[in-house]
């Protein structure tokens, strides 16, 4: 789990740490000597990737070069704090596509390999505990979420008497999280997913604040991942290295399902319990799950229009 902040901290100190420090850096170097002392102090490339990250536009007003300079930077970045030479790109939705989810909870037994997959496809630091998906083990006749438990740690599951409910970002259609960003750090974009551009987000967490299904994650910590397990495929608006000090949430795995290809937690299920495809697609799979099976979502009454479902095999269909 996150690391709380300790009585003494407020919430705004920890906010834009990395403009700060770029600030502090600048402010040593011209005071021990002007621009060759800079160029010492911080590397040559590494003072004009400063420079460009500072003074770097939101995604959304950045032409195509600009875009490319910052997926160069991160590149970069990621080589001298990971010694791994990772590909960032900048992958854009699919026309004609609309992401949605489906969960069937009758096959689902509670093994977290989604979840795993998830840590290990989007470069979570372990030491941060930060974790995109929640598996609730659930007691059998309720729905009741805060009683769930989120730990669960029996010797084998599924647990008699229970069942699991993986909880993660719904990828809402009406998002409370986007409407309390005071920065529009957060937004949804055309195929559904919503996003983050970590390099806007101030920290200041009203978006977690806003969001019922504990979606969204405060890094306290600078990831730390293991060289060897680091991914190298990584996106701007989806896994690439986070900063400390910034929120984060499940994407969809933008870096594979705007190529085509399925959500690592899909890939992962071992029971087959995961459903992710094109909402617009009358022949896929997600359609036909919507169309024929008995669905319901969570916290429905609250007006989010979530683009996840849930259903099972022991409710009768709706057909």
């Amino acid at each position: 789990m996150h690391q709380p902040p300790s009585p003494e901290q407020k919430p705004e100190e920890g906010l834009d740490r990395t403009r700060r420090r770029f600030l502090s850096g600048v402010a040593a170097a011209g005071a021990a000597g002007g621009a060759g002392v800079a160029q010492a102090a911080w590397g040559g490339s590494t003072l004009q990737d400063a420079l460009g990250s500072f003074f770097q536009d939101h995604y959304q007003r950045m032409s195509a070069d600009e875009i490319r300079s910052a997926l160069e930077r991160i590149e970069r970045k990621a080589q001298r704090q990971h010694g791994v030479a990772i590909h960032c790109q900048d992958t854009k939705p699919q026309p004609g596509v609309v992401f949605g989810y489906a969960l069937n909870i009758s096959k689902c037994q509670g093994y977290r390999d989604c979840v795993d997959a998830c840590v290990k496809e989007n470069n979570l630091g372990r030491d941060s505990q930060v974790q995109y998906i929640r598996v609730l083990e659930m007691s059998k006749g309720t729905m009741d979420l805060e009683t769930s438990e989120h730990y669960y740690d029996p010797e084998t599951v599924p647990a008699p008497g229970k069942f699991y409910l993986p909880v993660s970002c719904m990828q809402c259609d009406n998002p409370p999280c986007v409407k309390a960003c005071p920065t529009q750090a957060t937004w949804k974009e055309a195929d559904g997913i919503v996003v983050v551009d970590y390099d806007w987000c101030i920290g200041c967490r009203y978006c977690m604040t806003a969001c019922p299904y504990w979606a969204r994650h405060f890094n306290w910590t600078e990831p730390q991942i293991p060289v060897a397990e680091l991914n190298p495929d990584t996106s701007y608006l989806g896994n690439r290295p986070r900063p400390r000090g910034v929120v984060e949430k499940c994407h969809w795995c933008t870096q594979r399902t705007r190529a085509g290809r399925q959500p690592a937690c899909q890939e992962a299920c071992p029971t087959g319990a995961r459903v992710f495809g094109n909402l617009l697609d009358p022949k896929s799979e997600i359609r036909y799950v919507l169309e024929h099976k008995a669905v319901f979502r969570l916290k429905e009454e609250l007006g989010t229009e979530p683009k996840f479902w849930y259903f099972s095999d022991d409710l009768a269909s709706t057909r």
